[in-house]
């Protein structure tokens, strides 16, 4: 079998863990641990290759992918460097909506002179180039644009789509029914982490309900010290990361227990820039169980 050429949009703090990632297994060929499939459709870790990349800051643009995984902002630092990535140069992406308020600074995105028109051209031409055949969306929350627009890329190149943020394509009627209607797969939206705030909020839920409780309400908080913390101050680009964890929570209780919006809050609270690539969730969950007995 051939490998899985990959390309990606956004080569931030999340793309690094994942390439490194994939990179640790390559190097411990007996080492599984962590890996929920060890194969799927016949293919392994060790087939993934990223053959394409785009980006906007100044110090990834025109870098080759292999090293600016490593450039700053990103944290992630689990090995020295990464053979599944290609040599080739990041790509300029249009900024659009790409960058908020609060990480200007420490995105540093380069000073945009080509066209929207251009840039797809360009970003076509790599696709086609490199023999893309997945395109990976690693956006900052809340590119709502930039997104639809690199869903647009992949289905003018016959591209697979895997969306890895809270903007709604997989889940949107329209959006799902152009990749259908292409033959192309599409994945998302949202990624969750192997061992995260959600899924642990999600098994306490399903506890409670397996155990015969109901859940009055319930709170997640989430502070963190990386670039999407930062990101997400601008509560406007959080509506959908709202959506999606809320609603991830929500899925486990029984429709006739569905809480309230005001029962339920799940979202990232603060950037606290000490914490780095830290994470910290508050989880809180109110109820009854038996003889109405609270919990």
């Amino acid at each position: 079998m051939g490998k899985v050429r990959v390309g990606v949009v956004g080569v931030g703090n999340c793309f690094a863990g994942l390439a490194q990632g994939i990179e640790y297994y390559k190097r411990n060929k007996t080492q599984k641990l962590g890996l929920m499939h060890e194969k799927i459709g016949g293919y392994g870790i060790e087939d993934v290759e990223f053959v394409s990349a785009f980006d906007v800051g100044e110090n990834k643009v025109g870098k080759p992918l292999n090293e600016s995984i490593f450039s700053d902002p990103n944290y992630v630092d689990w090995v020295d460097s990464v053979s599944g990535c290609t040599t080739r140069k990041v790509k300029e992406s249009p900024i659009l909506d790409g960058v908020g308020i609060y990480v200007v600074s420490m995105i540093k995105p380069i000073t945009q002179t080509k066209t929207r028109e251009e840039l797809e051209k360009e970003a076509i031409e790599e696709i086609e180039t490199t023999k893309t055949q997945i395109l990976i969306n690693y956006l900052p929350v809340g590119s709502q644009k930039a997104t639809e627009f690199w869903a647009n890329i992949a289905l003018k190149t016959g591209c697979a789509f895997i969306n890895c943020i809270p903007v709604f394509i997989a889940s949107n009627e329209g959006w799902l029914k152009k990749f259908e209607n292409a033959g192309l797969p599409i994945v998302g939206d949202d990624v969750k982490g192997v061992i995260g705030a959600t899924i642990t909020h999600r098994t306490l839920a399903k506890l409670c309900v397996d155990r015969g409780a109901s859940i009055d309400r319930t709170y997640q908080i989430n502070v963190g010290g990386n670039t999407d913390f930062a990101n997400m101050l601008e509560r406007e680009r959080l509506e959908s990361k709202k959506i999606s964890k809320t609603e991830a929570v929500q899925s486990i209780i029984p429709k006739q227990q569905r809480l309230n919006d005001k029962d339920i809050y799940i979202g990232p609270s603060d950037f606290i820039p000490f914490l780095g690539n830290t994470k910290l969730a508050f989880i809180r969950i109110e109820g009854r169980m038996f003889a109405n007995i609270p919990c």
